[in-house]
């Protein structure tokens, strides 16, 4: 499990490094905003990335890293691996977005293309961690990564006292999942509601098959959401809080669209479908803000040409 403290020594350990992002009021939606495009790297998985590779030892670091991603992980972690003067390696698939592939190399990122599922990218990664000795920093299924993603819970409740909903997108589950580990270890009521695209409905099937369940097949917008399945771990942490657990909607990608333009054109905002899926949920009508509700925008980085389309 992940525990109150181990997110809360995440928290120090990610001082100077990751921002304390804003969470900014949205009165014609009746929500708030936690804007994690304000991280370094465009995305909160700075938090988790960061907080891993500190937490391996000096030999792991001294031979390398390697990572599977869709695009913010693999920028997170080569971001936080330059930081420490560590080699970074991040296996992505051929359909990944352009801006990604680039900010994974901007910062220092060595990227290798591999298919287009998340398990041809892993697959890919952990052939590559074999043969060159290279420690693997998983995108959500790990203890360190989800307490790094805890930090954004905590901030929640500490910016927000009384915060009564907390809406987060899910991928791999890492985020909700250190969300509501966060939230607890700050004392904070707060229920926390997940949200999918329609293509990628993994978290919702594997909360009522009450484990792990993989998708055959995934598709959206939303890249950074559809991972074929949720980790073991991820939603053992969810299992474990489900007093607070509300459930997961499933939002369009016509929804996301339509809310990438709407935070975009309205409020200036630049968000990623990812990342607006949550803004997605409440305009669509998946989900009524219950009391002070935060949505959760995990990702900014987002092709220039969605924003006018």
């Amino acid at each position: 499990m992940v525990t109150a403290e181990a997110v809360r020594a995440a928290a120090r350990t990610l001082e100077g490094i990751a921002v304390r992002t804003s969470l900014v009021e949205l009165r014609d939606l009746g929500v708030y905003l936690k804007l994690e495009t304000e991280q370094p790297v465009g995305a909160f998985k700075l938090r988790g990335a960061y907080n891993a590779i500190k937490n391996l030892s000096e030999e792991a670091r001294r031979r390398g890293v390697i990572t599977f991603s869709s695009g913010n992980h693999g920028q997170a972690v080569s971001y936080a691996a330059q930081l420490m003067g560590v080699r970074a390696v991040v296996t992505m698939p051929e359909t990944a977005p352009a801006i990604k592939v680039a900010g994974v190399k901007r910062w220092g990122g060595e990227v290798v293309l591999a298919g287009r599922t998340s398990e041809d990218r892993r697959v890919k990664a952990l052939e590559i961690a074999a043969r060159e000795g290279l420690a693997v920093v998983p995108p959500f299924d790990h203890p360190d990564i989800i307490a790094g993603q805890g930090t954004v819970g905590l901030e929640i409740a500490a910016q927000l006292p009384g915060v009564a909903t907390v809406v987060v997108p899910v991928g791999g589950g890492g985020l909700i999942a250190g969300v509501t580990a966060g939230l607890a270890a700050a004392g904070s009521a707060a229920q926390v509601w997940g949200v999918e695209p329609a293509g990628a409905p993994k978290l919702q099937r594997s909360l009522a098959a009450g484990r792990p369940v993989t998708l055959e097949r995934t598709a959206s917008i939303a890249d950074g959401l559809i991972t074929l399945s949720v980790g073991a771990l991820p939603l053992a942490v969810l299992q474990a809080h489900g007093d607070r657990v509300r459930g997961v909607v499933l939002v369009d990608d016509d929804s996301i669209r339509e809310a990438v333009h709407y935070l975009w054109q309205t409020h200036r905002l630049k968000v990623e479908p990812s990342g607006a899926a949550t803004t997605a949920a409440v305009r669509s009508g998946a989900i009524a803000p219950s009391g002070p509700t935060v949505l959760v925008v995990s990702g900014g980085n987002v092709d220039p040409a969605l924003l006018e389309d």
